[in-house]
C-alpha cells in the first residue's frame, strides 16, 4: 500500500470514529497520528513543522486567562447586560452570537470563542437553558466574520500577502466592495437561520440580581490580548509565532499579578488544571493527520481536480471551487489548502482572463466557512466542543449538524453569488 492509500485509509477511520464514538475522538486523532509516523509516511524531522504551536500556545494562554476572567464574575455581568437588552431568549442567542462574529472579524476565531463562551455558559444557567447550541453558534458564528479583515483569519492574511492586499482593501478595493461585504451580507442572512433553529425559545428574559465582578484585572488582560493581537497584524514580517507567545506572555503575567495580590496558591493551581489539554491534545493529532495530506500531495491532487473539472468555462470554474472548497474544508485545515491553491487560482485566472479576484475572493468565501460543517473542520469548533465537554455536555456529529450545516450553506451561497456578481 502507498502513502496515499495509508494517508486516505488513516484519515477516514478517524473521522469515521470521531463522528460515532465521540469519547474517543482524541483516541482516534492521536492513534491516527502515530499509524501515520509509524508507516513514516511522516517523518519524525516533520513533526515540529507539522504541528501548529502558534494555535496550540494561543489556546493555552487564553485559557489560563479565561480561567480568571469567569473567576471574576465578569461574563456572568455582561451576561446580564445582554439579557437586559434582549426581548426575549431567542434574540438573546441571536445578540451574542453576532457580538462573536464581531470579534472574530479582528481577531483569531480560537481565541473569541475561548473568551466569549463563557458569556454564553453564563446567559444558559441564568435562564436555564440547554447551552450546547449557544456554543455551536458563537463558535460557527466565529468561523464566519474570520474572512471579514485582512487580521481575522489566517486565511484572510495568507491572501493579503500573496495579492499585495492591506487592511482597507478587505473593505473596499478597485471601485468595488470587497470580502467584507461579502462576508458580513453572509452573517445577515444567518440571523434568519437562528430564528428558524431558536424560534420555539420566545420566552421573556429577566434578569432578578446582577453579579457583582470581584476583580476587573483579569478583564484587563484579555482586552490586552484583543489589542495585541490586532495590533500586530499590521507587522510585516513578525514571527510566525507571535500570537502564541502574546497569549502565554499575558497569561504569565495575569498568574503572576495575581498571585502577588491575593497570595492563592490554591487558585493558580485550579488555572493550570483548568486548561482544557485534551483539546490540545485533539488538535496534535489532527495536525500532523492533515500535514500527511499536504506532505503526499493528496491536496495538489485536489486542487488539479478542480481544475480539469471547470474546463474552460469561468462561471462553472468558479462554481466548483467555491463548493468543492467547502467540502474540503469540511475536513481538511483550510490553512494549507488556500496556501496551495492561491498561486493555481492565479494561474487559471491569467490563462482564462478572468478577474484573479473573482477566484480569490470565492476562494477565500467556500475554504474559511467550509470548516463550519463539521464539529472537526475548525480549530474553533473543536475548541467550543471542549468547552461544552467541561460542562458535561456531550456534542454528536447530529448536534452540530442542525446548526453547522443550514449556517454554512447560506452564508455560503449569498456570498457566492454576491462575489459573482461584483467581481465577474
Amino acid at each position: 500500500m502507498g502513502d496515499k492509500q495509508i494517508v486516505i485509509a488513516v484519515f477516514i477511520l478517524m473521522y469515521i470514529v470521531m463522528i460515532f464514538f465521540q469519547k474517543f475522538r482524541v483516541h482516534a486523532a492521536l492513534g491516527a497520528a502515530l499509524i501515520l509516523i509509524v508507516t513514516k509516511v511522516i517523518p519524525l524531522s516533520a513533526l515540529p513543522s507539522a504541528i501548529n504551536w502558534n494555535v496550540l500556545m494561543m489556546i493555552a494562554g487564553t485559557m489560563v486567562v479565561v480561567f480568571f476572567f469567569i473567576d471574576s464574575g465578569m461574563p456572568s455581568r455582561i451576561a446580564d447586560g445582554l439579557m437586559e437588552k434582549s426581548a426575549n431568549v431567542m434574540w438573546l442567542i441571536v445578540s451574542i452570537s453576532l457580538f462573536s462574529g464581531l470579534v472574530s472579524a479582528f481577531i483569531d476565531n480560537v481565541a473569541t470563542v475561548l473568551m466569549i463562551a463563557p458569556v454564553g455558559l453564563a446567559i444558559c444557567k441564568k435562564i436555564d437553558i440547554d447551552p450546547v447550541p449557544v456554543i455551536i453558534s458563537i463558535a460557527v458564528s466565529s468561523n464566519l466574520q474570520g474572512a471579514a479583515t485582512l487580521v481575522g483569519d489566517t486565511t484572510s492574511i495568507l491572501l493579503g500577502g500573496y495579492a499585495g492586499m492591506n487592511f482597507l482593501d478587505f473593505f473596499w478595493m478597485n471601485g468595488r466592495p470587497g470580502m467584507f461585504f461579502t462576508v458580513e451580507l453572509g452573517a445577515l442572512a444567518t440571523i434568519l437561520v437562528m430564528f428558524i433553529l431558536f424560534k420555539k425559545y420566545r420566552d421573556k428574559v429577566e434578569v432578578r440580581e446582577k453579579t457583582e465582578v470581584k476583580d476587573i484585572v483579569p478583564s484587563i488582560m484579555l482586552l490586552l490580548i484583543v489589542i495585541l493581537l490586532i495590533a500586530v497584524s499590521f507587522i510585516p514580517g513578525k514571527p510566525e509565532m507571535i500570537n502564541g507567545i502574546i497569549c502565554m506572555s499575558i497569561a504569565l503575567v495575569t498568574i503572576l499579578q495575581d498571585l502577588i495580590r491575593h497570595r492563592d496558591k490554591e487558585r493558580f493551581v485550579r488555572a493550570l488544571k483548568d486548561v482544557d489539554y485534551q483539546t490540545l491534545l485533539l488538535l496534535v493529532g489532527i495536525f500532523v493527520v492533515v500535514q500527511s495530506l499536504t506532505e503526499t500531495g493528496l491536496i495538489d491532487d485536489m486542487a488539479s481536480g478542480i481544475i480539469k473539472a471547470g474546463g474552460g468555462s469561468t462561471f462553472l470554474l468558479y462554481t466548483i471551487l467555491v463548493w468543492a472548497s467547502v467540502l474540503i474544508s469540511a475536513f481538511v485545515d483550510n490553512i494549507p489548502y488556500v496556501a496551495t491553491m492561491l498561486p493555481v487560482v492565479r494561474s487559471i485566472s491569467l490563462s482564462m482572463g478572468a478577474s484573479p479576484y473573482l477566484l480569490y475572493f470565492g476562494l477565500l468565501t467556500g475554504a474559511t466557512l467550509g470548516g463550519n460543517l463539521t464539529p472537526v473542520g475548525a480549530s474553533a469548533n473543536i475548541t467550543a466542543i471542549g468547552i461544552l465537554k467541561k460542562e458535561g455536555c456531550e456534542v454528536s456529529f447530529a448536534d452540530f449538524a442542525k446548526i453547522g450545516i443550514p449556517f454554512t450553506l447560506i452564508a455560503v451561497f449569498v456570498g457566492y453569488v454576491f462575489v459573482w456578481f461584483v467581481w465577474k
